[in-house]
């Protein structure tokens, strides 16, 4: 029941509609016995500042927030934590009493799901496809983990060269190259972890794909697609002699690092997290 003792957080964003955050974040809440609801915003670009004043004028204890304002409230937050400096964007802000902290979880979410998975990262060949913000929070944590070399392909050979640049000077990583998508044929080794970062493949256009050669998955030990409708994308179809893995569980790990932000005192079980995986996969299911 809610009450005047109810704590509010909630996820900003625009479009919103399709964000499962609340059914994950409120069976969280249900499960561990918190007073919390967990609320979608529609915040129109031109309201972003607005929007992160009015929640903290509203006693709001914590927000999610996703596109496109993941750079655009920075200017409005009291502080960073080192990801979401390094990275440029948040995606969790945190109450405190100067105003929200902002951090970023992407890279935190990636990581956990890719323990799970068994998959390592120190001294491994990792090719990054796509030169985007989720691109630059997954070369984030390559670089932090101590890859070998990372290969960044993008279809505009000048945001991949901006991103690898940028890696080299914020975090001092040097083993990282740019290139074009069709660069992969002169990456030399046949063991590469490769994360996929864009929106190609995502429903409804599930038949699309960024590289269609299968020579190049033949190069691959790991695909990791950071997208998860569809469940199978088409990067992980041609992967299909390699490790696979979908963005579902990247997404649970990032609700799971905000929701023990909020709440540090409380710390997830893996069952309840896996309860809350399998909540997730029957509604997306049923959207398909």
């Amino acid at each position: 029941m809610i009450s005047g003792k109810t704590n509010v957080c909630g996820v900003i964003g625009c479009p919103i509609e399709h964000t499962i955050s609340p059914l994950m974040h409120n069976f969280y809440a249900g499960e561990t016995g918190l007073d919390l609801a967990y609320l979608p915003f529609l915040v129109q670009p031109e309201q972003v500042e607005a929007a992160v004043r009015g929640a903290f004028a509203l006693n709001i204890k914590g927000l999610n927030v996703t596109v496109p304002h993941k750079q655009e409230v920075l200017p409005y937050l009291a502080g960073l934590d080192e990801a979401a400096f390094v990275i440029g964007a948040v995606n969790t802000l945190v109450r405190t009493k100067e105003g929200y902290q902002g951090y970023n979880t992407d890279a935190a979410g990636l990581h956990r799901a890719m323990q799970e998975e068994e998959v390592t990262i120190t001294g491994r060949t990792c090719i990054l496809l796509g030169a985007g913000g989720a691109a630059k929070a997954a070369a984030y944590l390559l670089a932090k983990e101590g890859a070998k070399k990372i290969y960044v392909l993008n279809r505009s050979v000048e945001k991949a060269q901006q991103l690898a640049g940028y890696i080299r000077q914020t975090l001092g990583y040097q083993p990282i190259e740019a290139g074009s998508l069709a660069a992969w044929r002169q990456i030399d080794e046949n063991s590469c972890l490769a994360v996929q970062t864009t929106s190609v493949g995502m429903y409804p256009r599930v038949d699309d794909i960024l590289i269609d050669d299968p020579e190049f998955y033949e190069k691959l030990h790991t695909a990791i697609d950071i997208i998860y409708t569809p469940a199978e994308t088409g990067f992980m179809r041609m992967a299909a002699g390699a490790k696979t893995m979908n963005g579902l569980t990247m997404l649970l790990y990032q609700g799971v690092a905000a929701f023990e932000l909020w709440y540090p005192e409380i710390t997830l079980s893996e069952e309840l997290i896996e309860k809350a995986k399998q909540l997730l996969i029957r509604h997306l299911e049923g959207q398909a």
